[in-house]
């Protein structure tokens, strides 16, 4: 599909810009107090070879576990490029988890060595042989030189093992191989790889890189030769200002990260953003009202609704084959490769059904999980989703947050883009709560806009107003923000425990 001469081999850590040279920049790490390092292309071939040669001294088996886990840094990329380029696999752990959850995933994922921060070590002490992340002299000096070879690997090895967020139970592995990531790559070109290569864009991240949205990102802007500013962790303020000062062409965030940089407004005045051409959003629902909001933060920019899943990769939707403009809200056009169906809904709604060439093949140790998700190739989503005449996709809620409401289906997704078009709303979360007539109704979380002085009442009738009457909210709460989790999503378990006391 894409005319980037990606290297011979299907090892996805080798999957670095060919046409780069060795000085451009790969990533500027900027930390917490506004410290910055810079690393270029020659930089991570060498410390990524370094990373291989060091492990291969260990003895580790072909495809063992190594695991990651501690804030974003430069030191992180590059001990992942190196666990693959040895033919090993990586596990990048979330560092917010609780300690059984990642004792869980070490033991799990069956993890013989793990890249760890000085904290999480302490906390893992004889759990697992580990190698310290943040400690930058140490990491340095472990690396290994001398002749190295990328390791050859079969397509269907597993490169990765990402854990998912646990929303529903507990966290389960989902096997990454190398040529399905390699195929996702080839296939983003018209994602945002193209644009990248052409530009040698920079590119802007704060998401965790245990997590799909950030880790993948970081391959695109690797493979297709941009440079990555990465963020520690993730501050509204600085974000905006790191923005500008290395003028990013591309900013990548989930909603509620834009949401907080919209409370920014005294920063967003004085900064000039002007250089951001795109604004990909991912890993939640997108609203109008947050479109609104970051067209008014990024003027020049144009807003892309992704959609991906851990299981099926982020290439599935696109622009749409006949250049028809996508249209607000819209995740795209299925892509080149891609199959999709909806099922259990009218022709056109429906739970979506996906099938690519990035497909996890089952989930780890999970066979019962793997066939209630996977068969014949097909993955089951769990997400209702909408097309229109033109084959847009839209995505209307979750299979597993729907709840009944007097015999009416409740998607909460559908409840909060609705309470987010009223102008003294900045975001919206809903949930059920008990109700001794109807089963269930909706309760609804709001932080208000900057200056807002909305009501509960003057929301309850905006809803009756602009939408059916069954799904307006019996409850108002307002919150100075909404918790997040550690994907910096919404946090809906924690909305769900702070409305354990509404009932009707």
């Amino acid at each position: 599909m894409s005319n980037v001469p990606f290297p011979t081999g299907p090892n996805l850590g080798g999957m670095i810009a060919p046409q780069v040279e060795a000085a451009q920049p790969w990533l500027i790490e900027v930390a917490s107090d506004g410290a910055e390092r810079v690393f270029d292309f020659g930089d991570l071939h060498r410390a990524a070879a370094g990373v291989a040669l060091a492990l291969r001294a260990r003895g580790l088996a072909p495809n063992a576990r190594v695991g990651i886990i501690g804030l974003n840094c430069a030191e992180y990329l590059l001990s992942y490029y190196g666990i693959m380029q040895a033919g090993l696999c990586a596990v990048p752990i979330g560092y917010k988890l609780a300690q059984d959850t990642v004792e869980h995933i070490v033991e799990d994922a069956e993890v013989e060595l793990l890249y760890a921060d000085a904290a999480w070590a302490e906390r893992l002490e004889g759990k697992v042989p580990v190698l310290p992340l943040d400690d930058r002299a140490a990491w340095w000096a472990h690396l290994h030189q001398g002749p190295f070879d990328i390791a050859q690997v079969q397509a269907r090895d597993p490169a990765t093992i990402l854990y998912t967020s646990g929303s529903t139970g507990t966290p389960k592995g989902v096997p990454l191989t190398h040529g399905a990531y390699i195929w996702t790559l080839d296939r983003v070109s018209v994602n945002g790889g193209e644009f990248i290569r052409r530009t040698a864009a920079r590119v802007i991240t704060a998401a965790p890189l245990s997590h799909m949205n950030a880790l993948f990102l970081a391959k695109t802007v690797t493979a297709y030769g941009g440079t990555l500013v990465l963020m520690t962790h993730f501050d509204a303020r600085a974000f905006l200002e790191s923005c500008m000062r290395h003028r990013c062409a591309v900013v990548t965030a989930v909603p509620t990260m834009l949401a907080l940089c919209a409370r920014e407004t005294a920063t967003i005045a004085r900064l000039d953003l002007g250089a951001v051409q795109s604004v990909a959003v991912g890993s939640a629902p997108l609203t109008g009202a947050l479109c609104e909001q970051i067209a008014a933060i990024f003027p020049h920019a144009t807003v892309q609704n992704g959609w991906g899943t851990t299981e099926t990769g982020p290439a599935v939707f696109g622009p749409h084959p006949e250049g028809i403009d996508r249209p607000p809200l819209s995740l795209g056009y299925p892509l080149q490769g891609v199959e999709v169906r909806l099922e259990g809904g009218t022709g056109d709604e429906g739970e979506l059904y996906v099938r690519n060439g990035a497909i996890m093949p089952g989930y780890l140790n999970r066979d019962d999980e793997t066939r209630k998700r996977l068969k014949d190739g097909w993955y089951r989503t769990g997400d209702v989703m909408r097309r229109d005449a033109h084959g847009f996709f839209y995505f209307v809620g979750r299979t597993d947050d729907m709840f009944v409401c007097g015999g009416e289906n409740m998607y909460p997704g559908e409840i909060e883009l609705l309470l987010e078009k009223h102008p003294g709303v900045a975001q919206a979360a809903v949930v059920p709560v008990p109700d001794q007539i109807k089963g269930q109704v909706p309760a609804a979380f709001i932080v208000r806009r900057p200056g807002s002085t909305v009501s509960g009442d003057d929301l309850k009738q905006f809803a009756l107003s602009n939408g059916p009457a069954y799904q307006y909210p019996r409850f108002i709460c307002f919150i100075d923000e909404m918790p997040l989790s550690a994907a910096n999503k919404i946090d809906k378990k924690h909305i769900q425990q702070m409305a354990g006391g509404l009932s009707r």
